[in-house]
C-alpha cells in the first residue's frame, strides 16, 4: 500500500491531518444542523407565535371596540349630553377599530412570511387558508358593522333608544361572529404553532442524534485509521525486536520481513544484512572452531591485543598420549586409521571441554591442552586439569571395547592405554608463527615438563603424573601420592612428581595401604635403606598387585645394589630420554 511506503514523519502527519479533517467535518455538520434548528426556532419565535399573538389581540381589540361603543351610547343617553366625554369615547372606538385591522394585517404578514420562506418545511396550504380567512373575516366585519355603526349613531342622536338597542344587539352579534371566526382561526394557527414546535424539537433531536452518530463514526474511523497506520509502524518494530532477541540468543537463521519502505523498513533491511554478516561470521567461527578451540576464537575476538602482544601467565598444561598406538597403526589402512583417531580424539576431547579446558593442538595421537586465565580462574586451573585427567582415564575401558569394532577385528593385537602429564608454571601465551600462518599457543618450561611427565608414565607404569606445583595447587581436593623426585630432560633441578589416584575420598582400603607402604618405601629408598625399601614396596605390591611405581622402584633398588649410588646422592632420579 502507498500509505505504508511513506516515511514515519509523513505517517504521523497523515494521522494528524486525517483526524483534523474528521473533526472539521463533524464540526461543520453540527454547525449546519444547528443552523437549521436555529432557522426553525427563529421562525417559531418571530413568526408563528407573533401571528398567533396578533390574532389573540384582534379578539381583545374587538372587545375593546364593543366596550367603547357602549360607552359612547351611554354618553349620548345622559342628560345633558357630555359631548366632550362622547368625543373621547369615539376616539377610543375608532382607535380600537383601527387596531383590529392592524392586528389582522400583522398576523397576515407573519403568515405570508412563513409561506414565502423556502428554508422551512411549513404547511403552506394550511397557512394560506388561514391568511385568507383572516382577510375575509376582517372584510366581512368591516362591511357589516360600518352600516350598523352609522345607523346606531343616528338613532342615538334621534333619541330612538329602542331601535338603538336593537341595532346594538345586532352589532354585538356581528362582533360575536367575528370573534368566533377569529377563535377558529386562532385554533388552526395554534395547531400550526404546535406543528412548528414539533418540527423544532424533532430537528433538534435529529441534530443531537446525527451529531452523536457522526462523532462516534469519526472517532471509529479515526481510531481505525490510526490503528492501521500505527500497526504498520509497530508491527515491523515488533518483528525487529523479535529478531533482536533471536540474535541475542545466538540464532542467526531468521531474517525479518521488510514490509515498509520507511525508516523502520530501512532499519529492518540493515538488520537483515547484519544477520547475514553475523551468520557468515558464525560459519567462519564454527569452521575455525574445528581447527582452533572455540574459547580461543572468542577470546581473540574479545581481546585481540592478547594475540598481538602476548602475555606471561601461570597456567596448567596437560599432555595426553595413547600408548600402543604406533604398533596398532602399522597394519591399518589410512581410512581406518583416520576413523580410529577421530573417534579417539572425540572421546578424549569431551572431558577437556567439559572441564573448561582449551585444546591447543593434536600432535599425532597426543593432545595438548591447558587451563588458566582468562578462560578459568588461576586458583581452579590445576584442579580442573586433574579432574579432566580422571575423566579421560575413566573413558579408557569403554574405548578399549570400542576399538575392535571400529577396526573390524575380534581383539586388539596390542593393548592400548592412556598416559597423561600435567605441569603448572609460568608460560608465554600469544600468537606464534610466521606472517603467513600463526597459532595461538603457550610456550615455556611448564609445557616441556608436562610433555616429559607424560612420557615418564612409561617408566613408572602410571597413567597420570603431575608436577609439584600442580600437586600443591590441588592440595587435598584430589587423592595424590608422591612417586619420585625426578629430573626430566631439559631440567637440572629435580622436583617431586605425583600420581593422581582419584577424586577426594575415592581411594578404597587397598589403595590407602598402597599409598602408606609406598610412602614408607620411598622414604627408605631416599635414605639408601634399600632392604627396608624393598620390604615396603613388596608390601605395596601385595596391597595392589601390578602397581607400576612399586615395580619400578624395586627394579631400581636391584640396580643400586649392583651399582650403589654416589655418597652425595640425594634420592633423585634423572631421565636421560624424552
Amino acid at each position: 500500500m502507498p500509505l505504508f511506503n511513506q516515511s514515519i514523519r509523513r505517517k504521523i502527519v497523515g494521522i494528524a491531518l486525517g483526524l483534523i479533517v474528521l473533526m472539521l467535518v463533524t464540526s461543520i455538520l453540527s454547525m449546519v444542523m444547528s443552523s437549521q434548528v436555529g432557522i426553525l426556532l427563529d421562525e417559531l419565535t418571530n413568526r408563528y407565535i407573533p401571528a398567533y399573538g396578533d390574532l389573540a389581540r384582534a379578539n381583545i381589540r374587538s372587545l375593546e371596540r364593543a366596550v367603547a361603543l357602549r360607552r359612547m351610547v351611554m354618553m349620548k343617553m345622559q342628560s345633558p349630553t357630555d359631548e366632550e366625554a362622547y368625543a373621547a369615547r369615539l376616539r377610543e372606538f375608532e382607535d380600537a377599530d383601527r387596531k383590529i385591522e392592524q392586528e389582522a394585517e400583522s398576523a397576515r404578514k407573519h403568515i405570508n412570511a412563513i409561506i414565502d420562506d423556502t428554508r422551512t418545511p411549513s404547511d403552506n396550504a394550511a397557512l394560506a387558508r388561514i391568511e385568507t380567512r383572516i382577510e375575509t373575516a376582517v372584510i366581512e366585519l368591516r362591511r357589516d358593522q360600518n352600516e350598523d355603526h352609522a345607523k346606531l349613531l343616528k338613532q342615538i342622536d334621534a333619541q330612538q333608544m329602542t331601535e338603538a338597542r336593537n341595532t346594538l344587539e345586532h352589532i354585538d352579534a356581528l362582533r360575536d361572529q367575528f370573534n368566533q371566526k377569529i377563535d377558529a382561526i386562532r385554533a388552526d394557527m395554534l395547531k400550526q404553532v404546535f406543528v412548528s414546535t414539533s418540527q423544532v424539537i424533532r430537528h433538534q433531536r435529529q441534530a443531537i442524534i446525527i451529531s452523536g452518530i457522526v462523532t462516534v463514526l469519526a472517532a471509529v474511523v479515526g481510531f481505525a485509521f490510526a490503528l492501521l497506520v500505527s500497526s504498520g509502524i509497530t508491527r515491523p518494530v515488533r518483528l525487529l525486536l523479535a529478531g533482536t532477541r533471536e540474535v541475542e540468543a545466538g540464532r542467526f537463521d531468521k531474517a525479518i520481513t521488510v514490509s515498509t519502505q520507511d525508516e523502520i523498513g530501512e532499519l529492518a533491511a540493515a538488520f537483515n544484512r547484519m544477520i547475514e554478516q553475523l551468520r557468515h561470521n558464525e560459519r567462519i567461527r564454527e569452521t575455525f572452531g574445528r581447527y582452533i578451540d572455540p574459547k580461543v576464537v572468542q577470546g581473540l575476538i574479545d581481546r585481540p591485543e592478547v594475540a598481538i602482544d602476548g602475555q606471561r601467565r601461570v597456567m596448567t598444561i596437560m599432555f595426553s598420549d595413547m600408548s600402543g598406538f604406533t604398533s596398532m597403526s602399522e597394519g591399518m589402512t589410512p581410512r581406518g586409521l583416520v576413523k580410529v583417531m577421530n573417534h579417539y580424539f572425540t572421546v578424549m576431547s569431551a572431558p577437556i571441554r567439559n572441564n573448561r579446558g582449551v585444546i591447543d593442538k593434536y600432535i599425532g595421537d597426543a593432545i595438548m591442552s591447558y587451563w588458566g586465565p582468562p578462560f578459568v580462574e588461576e586458583d581452579e586451573q590445576a584442579l580442573l586439569a586433574g579432574l579432566t585427567a580422571i575423566d579421560m582415564a575413566d573413558e579408557v575401558p569403554a574405548l578399549q571395547k570400542q576399538l575392535p569394532d571400529l577396526l573390524g577385528i575380534r581383539a586388539m593385537p596390542v593393548p592400548c592405554d592412556l598416559r597423561i602429564g600435567i605441569a603448572t608454571g609460568e608460560v608465554l601465551t600469544g600468537s606464534i608463527g610466521s606472517e603467513l600462518m600463526m597459532s595461538f599457543t603457550v610456550m615455556g618450561d611448564a609445557v616441556n615438563l608436562a610433555s616429559r611427565l607424560e612420557a615418564a608414565n612409561k617408566v613408572y607404569g602410571t597413567r597420570i603424573l603431575i608436577s609439584q606445583a600442580t600437586a600443591e595447587a590441588i592440595g587435598a581436593r584430589l587423592e595424590l601420592r608422591e612417586i619420585d623426585r625426578l629430573a626430566v630432560v631439559g631440567q637440572s633441578v629435580p622436583q617431586p612428581v605425583f600420581e593422581v589416584m582419584g577424586r577426594a575420598g575415592a581411594p578404597n582400603p587397598p589403595q590407602e595401604s598402597l599409598r602408606a607402604y609406598y610412602a614408607e618405601g620411598l622414604a627408605a629408598y631416599r635414605a639408601c635403606r634399600f632392604d627396608e625399601a624393598r620390604s615396603a614396596f613388596n608390601a605395596a605390591l601385595e596391597s595392589a598387585p601390578g602397581d607400576g611405581p612399586s615395580r619400578a622402584m624395586l627394579a631400581r633398588i636391584a640396580q643400586f645394589e649392583a651399582n650403589p649410588p654416589a655418597a652425595d646422592w640425594n634420592g633423585a632420579w634423572r631421565l636421560e630420554s624424552k
